[in-house]
């Protein structure tokens, strides 16, 4: 097998003619033994963005040839809407077209031994919190990554120094064999090296939708494949906005909704950046589902903003949002272990009778209370989940707490020990009735935890022995727009750029630089 040697003499990268290649920060390389050591399975980079309406690579299905029990990968249909597709392997160059076809997976033996090795820090509730701790290695100099094998990682090569304050641990695997796609056609079977590029004249059928464009079935950086979509940023934005605002949505809240979609694509296209990919069509990124489902509304708020994004300092600017913030804006800081930003700011949302009621900060849980009372003059206030109550057992917070404390005994005290400027719980302790130490969550791992909590602002007050009962406000991080809210104020007749400003104040609306 040949290899091709690229990059800095101080790491070796090295790329598998067979279309698999490994990481950068390798420790070292023993050919003689036909050994290669790396931190991890490197595919090609995704593309570099540009112009005005750049193709994105949208994942619509990750980790697919994943071995599940008595090493069992699940098989995937790949099937047309139309006319018949058109598949090619890029390593062989060899094209099979039918109108679908069935790929099963098949474990392929290396005459080489791939060992992964590598420090791990996390995981991590969110992308946010990750990028965070990788940014904060990078400044001292390490090289660092970000990826998401199954929750947020940050990992490092073996045996750099991690500097104190940053608890990890090590992984270790030793790669004899990969996952290979097969197809099973009149010829017999047949195993695809990769990447593999679909072209769908008439759309692909996935997941109850039809994506149409050109489609990349690629390895990741774990051993498995992802199904991606190139798609143009506009059409993109055609497959969010419904299924984040909803299509009956008015024309200035889709409009907004539209230019923080876009600004949020272009912002965070580097997230799955070690996987070869720009973004993905979960909750993990923004929802991404059949782009046909686009209403004419939906298509004109996507075409009256087109080009136009948030920027702050002539980049795009973090834009998150939310479905409700119960009447008051997250900070950032609030939501995520993240660096401050001046347009993610905690502050109330309502008519100036709302603002006049309340002061900030809201630090204890009387004043949370008072807040949670009351609902006149809030924009957003219809939202279902506008107040919200949750009852957690002893029972079901220990095995919550389990991936924590493997052992923690039943909790008999919940409490909220650290709140932010809005209000929001930032930080939750548990106390266990054994002699085990407390466990906190805080910030996004609250709700990464306790999944039943629709937001951090709550108050938390047990109602019997081993029972807690949890009422709150909104629902999600309560940072940036908040849709229920957005909607209320385009029936206002504020304009876009108003709900804009309103939620991000000191933002520019409008393109980019070139």
């Amino acid at each position: 097998m040949d290899f091709l040697r690229l990059r800095s003499s101080r790491y070796w990268c090295i790329f598998l003619l067979s279309g698999l290649s490994f990481g950068c920060q390798f420790q070292k390389v023993k050919t003689p033994n036909r050994e290669i050591f790396s931190t991890h399975l490197e595919v090609s980079e995704a593309p570099e963005l540009y112009g005005r309406n750049p193709t994105l690579f949208v994942a619509l299905e990750s980790h697919l040839g994943k071995e599940k029990g008595f090493g069992v990968s699940s098989p995937v249909l790949l099937q047309s809407a139309g006319k018949p597709l058109l598949l090619r392997d890029l390593h062989s160059q060899k094209e099979y077209k039918e109108v679908a076809f069935f790929l099963n997976w098949k474990r392929i033996p290396l005459d080489i031994t791939y060992n992964i090795s590598r420090q791990v820090i996390g995981p991590f509730a969110s992308f946010e919190s990750a990028e965070k701790i990788a940014l904060k290695l990078r400044m001292l100099g390490l090289q660092s990554l970000i990826a998401r094998p199954n929750s947020w990682q940050v990992w490092l090569p073996e045996g750099v120094p991690i500097p104190d304050g940053f608890q990890s641990f090590s992984w270790k695997k030793k790669v004899h064999s990969i996952i290979k796609p097969v197809i099973n056609s009149l010829n017999g079977e047949t195993t695809l090296m990769g990447p593999i590029k679909i072209e769908a004249p008439d759309g692909l059928k996935w997941n109850g939708g039809v994506y149409r464009g050109t489609f990349i079935l690629q390895p990741d950086a774990y051993g498995t494949w992802t199904l991606i979509q190139e798609v143009p940023l506009e059409e993109y934005l055609e497959g969010v906005v419904p299924h984040e605002i909803g299509s009956s949505s008015p024309p200035a809240a889709l409009a907004a909704q539209s230019v923080l979609a876009r600004t949020w694509a272009l912002a965070n296209s580097h997230r799955f950046a070690v996987d070869g990919y720009h973004l993905c069509s979960d909750t993990q990124c923004q929802v991404y589902k059949d782009p046909r489902k686009a209403s004419a509304q939906v298509r004109q708020a996507i075409v009256n903003t087109s080009g136009n994004v948030l920027s702050w300092k002539g980049k795009p600017i973090h834009a998150v949002y939310h479905a409700s913030n119960g009447g008051v804006m997250a900070s950032g800081q609030e939501a995520w272990d993240m660096a401050p930003v001046p347009y993610l700011r905690a502050q109330l949302d309502g008519t100036k009778q709302w603002i006049d009621r309340f002061k900030l900060p809201i630090k204890n849980n009387f004043a949370v209370k008072e807040l949670l009372s009351s609902q006149e003059g809030v924009y957003g206030r219809k939202h279902s989940r506008f107040r919200w109550v949750r009852t957690l057992t002893s029972a079901q917070l220990q095995k919550a707490l389990l991936s924590y404390v493997p052992d923690f005994g039943l909790p008999k005290s919940v409490s909220v020990i650290e709140r932010g400027v809005s209000g929001r719980a930032i930080a939750l302790e548990v106390v266990g009735r054994k002699n085990e130490p407390s466990v906190v969550l805080r910030l996004d791992n609250i709700r990464r935890t306790l999944r039943q909590l629709p937001s951090t602002l709550f108050v938390v007050e047990p109602i019997a022995q081993g029972i807690w009962s949890f009422s709150g406000g909104g629902f999600g991080h309560g940072a940036g727009l908040s849709q229920a809210g957005a909607i209320d104020l385009a029936r206002n007749y504020w304009t876009t750029e108003e709900i804009l400003n309103h939620y991000y104040p000191g933002t520019i609306y409008g393109p980019l630089p070139d």
